[in-house]
């Protein structure tokens, strides 16, 4: 009878993918192994999702910060004119002092350095409103007008504080800068408050065109410079300092910044 053989335990060991299988007869057999890479492979990481703010937030975001107002800190010597066309405001002057109205007070003539005005962005469409309280002080500001125009001008006194006041009433409709101390300073320094006043010895005179009125302008500054709506005599008080003003302006930038002969 045979010998009984010895049987040894047949040893595994990994080859990459498979198991190889060392039989009695010392042959090396490659196996196979049926799932190996599910069942020891890495699970793959979870893929990676940014979040993102919906649409409707994003596009509310935007338009917030294209609504956003500028700021602009008032420097000495400017105006709601310069300001306006610096920042190409739409309704010029007369805009940017609607929008700020509480902060430089009654007389858009006369803004203090170092107040901060509002300026829109010129592309945002006013709420309904604040059109409303726009259109109902326009209404209100009719009314009065053509019910009591008598009253209306007879709020100026004939003497210099009335003239000066009727002629800033008279420049914020045409958009002319200038405040009342700027007037009266240069109506002291020129004609001491005498509208009747006359140049007849500087080099004007010689020429036969001498200085007049208060602001004392000469007739060709007076017709280039006259403003409608004031008499045509340059020696009318009012019509006097329009004219001044407005030919200030023009070359000054304002009547404010006249400190001598102009």
């Amino acid at each position: 009878m045979p010998a009984l053989g010895k049987h040894r335990r047949t040893t595994s060991f990994s080859l990459g993918r498979g198991l190889a299988a060392v039989t009695a007869g010392g042959a090396v057999l490659a196996l196979p192994v049926v799932g190996a890479a599910t069942a020891f492979a890495a699970p793959a990481p979870a893929p990676q999702h940014r979040a993102e703010a919906p649409a409707s937030v994003a596009s509310a975001v935007n338009s917030a910060v294209r609504a956003a107002p500028a700021t602009h800190s008032v420097a000495s010597g400017e105006t709601l004119s310069k300001i306006a066309r610096e920042y190409s405001v739409s309704g010029g002057w007369k805009a940017l002092y609607e929008g700020n109205r509480k902060v430089i007070g009654g007389n858009p003539d006369l803004i203090q350095p170092g107040i901060t005005l509002t300026i829109g962005t010129g592309t945002d469409k006013a709420s309904p409103a604040a059109d409303r309280e726009a259109a109902e002080d326009r209404a209100d500001r009719s009314q009065r007008t053509a019910v009591a125009p008598v009253a209306a001008e007879a709020a100026y006194t004939d003497d210099l504080d009335g003239w000066i006041r009727e002629s800033l009433a008279v420049m914020a409709e045409h958009g002319i800068p200038g405040s009342y101390d700027g007037i009266y300073r240069n109506i002291m320094r020129e004609s001491s408050g005498n509208p009747a006043a006359i140049n007849n010895w500087d080099s004007n005179a010689a020429k036969g065109t001498p200085s007049k009125g208060l602001l004392q302008v000469i007739d060709p500054t007076f017709q280039a410079y006259h403003v409608p709506g004031t008499s045509t005599d340059s020696y009318d008080p009012v019509a006097n300092i329009t004219a001044a003003c407005n030919y200030a302006a023009d070359r000054y930038g304002s009547i404010d910044n006249v400190f001598g002969p102009y």
